[in-house]
């Protein structure tokens, strides 16, 4: 089974894009829902729920770790692979991969919850290889709570995400990295609000492309992935919001279940 966690439901995103990549995969997914978000927590905190979360996720047969949320990708992924003995696969390294192929004059925004953005680990990132690229960091704290309540359409959620957009305007970027798993459902909120000409970056797409690179490479691992029954969905609080939201990314019931 494929193993993985986010803050929420918005890494089920991920999921969903895995599910389409790699259909014979079986997948058991956690959303910490009674901690989340994770982006105003610090480091040291968001290190430990990613080892509980990891434990878990193993302990249900994971063969492999996905960190779906870009807090604890960017100050946790490390440790992990240090502490677990299967593969972790995280959203960042896949998202900048597809900025560097992408932008063409390299202004760079990106946009994540304050953990990730204070971090910067993804400024370090693209400039490990392109050094001449110009990146430019919002912090968005009210997202993830917008989209865990399900505000996905309302006036307020609009009127958040250009407040938080115009900086970047102003810088003229190319390209826009959503630097959370949350941020795939407010896509269609944000791309016209940065115009056509500006390229949005979604990592749950960009990662489940990669992990299926890796598993044509891995074949023992990729045929160990693979096994009857249905994918599990557990989460540490369920609310109504949380199924609407998780029916809203699948496009189908969703069945979540309690750890």
């Amino acid at each position: 089974m494929i193993g993985i966690f986010d803050s929420g439901v918005g890494g089920m995103t991920v999921a969903r894009a895995i599910e389409k990549e790699l259909p014979h995969c079986r997948l058991v997914y956690f959303g910490d829902l009674a901690r989340t978000p994770y982006g105003s927590k610090s480091a040291e905190t968001i290190r430990k729920y990613a080892v509980e979360n990891s434990e878990f996720l193993l302990k249900k047969g994971a063969r492999l770790i996905i960190v779906a949320c870009n807090s604890a990708a960017s100050v946790a992924s490390d440790l992990l692979r240090d502490k677990f003995p299967v593969p972790v696969f995280e959203v960042i390294t896949p998202a900048i991969r597809q900025v560097w192929q992408t932008s063409k004059i390299g202004r760079i925004g990106i946009i994540g919850t304050r953990a990730t953005i204070t971090s910067r680990i993804y400024e370090e990132k693209i400039k490990e290889q392109r050094k001449d690229f110009q990146v430019f960091s919002q912090p968005c704290p009210l997202l993830v709570p917008l989209v865990e309540e399900g505000w996905l359409n309302k006036r307020e959620t609009k009127m958040i995400i250009r407040r938080y957009l115009h900086p970047l305007k102003l810088k003229n970027i190319d390209t826009l990295v959503l630097g959370c798993t949350h941020y795939p459902l407010l896509k269609k909120l944000i791309q016209p609000r940065m115009g056509r000409r500006v390229r949005v970056i979604d990592s749950s797409r960009a990662l489940a492309g990669e992990l299926a690179v890796f598993l044509e490479k891995n074949p023992e691992l990729a045929k160990s992935l693979s096994s009857a029954g249905e994918n599990e969905y557990y989460v540490s609080d369920i609310t109504e919001a949380a199924r609407a939201t998780a029916e809203r990314i699948f496009g189908r019931r969703i069945n979540l279940s309690l750890p």
